[in-house]
C-alpha cells in the first residue's frame, strides 16, 4: 500500500505541476461596490428630482432626471462646473454629505479592480513557474515582467495614458455633435473636464450633452487618477532601481562586510 500511496502522491504532484491554478475571479466586492454606487446615485437623483426648487441652473433645465444625474456625477467627481448649484441650506447639506460619502463608493471599485489585476499578474507568474514552456514562450512579453511577477511599470503608464487619450478623443468627437461648439472649445471642455478642473465657462447645456457627460465624466476622471498613480509608481520604481544599482556597484570595506553578517556565521546572504 505504501508504494501505491507514493505513486498516487507523485501523480498528483505531477498533475499540479502541469495544470496551473485557474485564473482569479473578479472580486465580489467590486460588483457590490458598483451596485452601491448605482444605488447611491439613485438616492441623489431622487433627492434632486423631489426638490428641484432647491437647485438653480444657469443654463435652464433640460430634464429633471438627466439634470439630477448630471449634477450628482459632477459633484461626485469634484469637477464643479457651477452651472447647477444648491440654492438652499438643505441642498447644501445634501451636497456636502453626498460628495464626502461618495468618495468611498468610487474608491472601492477602483481598488478592487487593481487587486483583480494584481491577482491576474500573480496567476501568470505561477503559470510560468509551473510550466517552463509557457515561461519560454512569454520571455519576451512586453506587458508582464515574468521575472518580477508584475506588469511593467512603463507599460502600465502607457496603457493608462492611452485610456485617457481615448476618453478625451471620444469626448471631443461627441461634444462637437451634441453641444455644437467649435473644435477648440470642445477640446478645451474635454480636457478641463477629464482633469477635473472645470472652470465653468463651457459646460454641458443640452439634454444629449448631459446624458453623454454623466458616464463619460465618471470613467474619464477615474482613468486620469489611475494614470497619475502609475506615473508616481514609475518615478518611485526608477529611484529604487537607481539606489539598488548604486548599492550593488559600490566598493565595500571589510568592516562593512562584517557588519552585514548579521547572523555571525561568516557568510553574507
Amino acid at each position: 500500500m505504501a508504494p501505491l500511496s507514493v505513486a498516487v502522491l507523485a501523480a498528483s504532484a505531477e498533475a499540479d505541476h502541469h495544470n496551473p491554478p485557474p485564473p482569479p475571479r473578479r472580486p465580489v466586492i467590486v460588483l457590490r461596490a458598483f451596485l452601491f454606487l448605482l444605488a447611491y446615485l439613485a438616492l441623489g437623483v431622487t433627492f434632486y428630482a423631489a426638490f428641484p426648487a432647491n437647485f438653480t441652473s444657469s443654463n435652464g433645465p433640460t430634464h429633471p432626471i438627466v439634470d439630477a444625474l448630471y449634477f450628482c456625477i459632477v459633484t461626485l467627481c469634484t469637477i464643479g462646473y457651477g452651472d447647477i448649484t444648491p440654492a438652499s441650506p438643505a441642498a447644501k447639506l445634501f451636497a456636502i454629505s453626498f460628495v464626502l460619502i461618495g468618495f468611498g463608493f468610487v474608491d472601492v471599485p477602483l481598488s478592487g479592480m487593481v487587486s483583480y489585476v494584481l491577482d491576474l499578474q500573480e496567476h501568470l507568474l505561477i503559470t510560468a513557474i509551473k510550466n517552463p514552456r509557457s515561461a519560454r514562450k512569454h520571455r519576451h512579453n512586453y506587458i508582464f515582467d515574468i521575472k518580477k511577477g508584475r506588469m511593467r511599470v512603463r507599460m502600465k503608464v502607457t496603457l493608462a495614458l492611452g485610456v485617457v487619450a481615448i476618453c478625451v478623443g471620444v469626448g471631443t468627437t461627441l461634444l462637437r455633435k451634441v453641444e455644437s461648439m467649435g473644435w477648440l472649445d470642445v477640446v478645451y471642455l474635454a480636457v478641463m473636464s477629464v482633469t477635473m478642473v472645470g472652470y465653468g465657462e463651457h459646460v454641458f447645456k443640452t439634454l444629449h450633452g448631459r446624458l453623454f457627460a454623466s458616464p463619460w465624466l465618471l470613467v474619464s476622471t477615474l482613468a486620469v487618477a489611475r494614470a497619475f498613480l502609475y506615473l508616481a509608481e514609475m518615478r518611485i520604481d526608477k529611484r529604487h532601481r537607481a539606489m539598488a544599482n548604486w548599492v550593488l556597484s559600490r566598493d565595500m570595506t571589510v568592516s562593512e562586510f562584517l557588519a552585514a553578517d548579521i547572523d555571525n556565521n561568516g557568510y553574507v546572504t
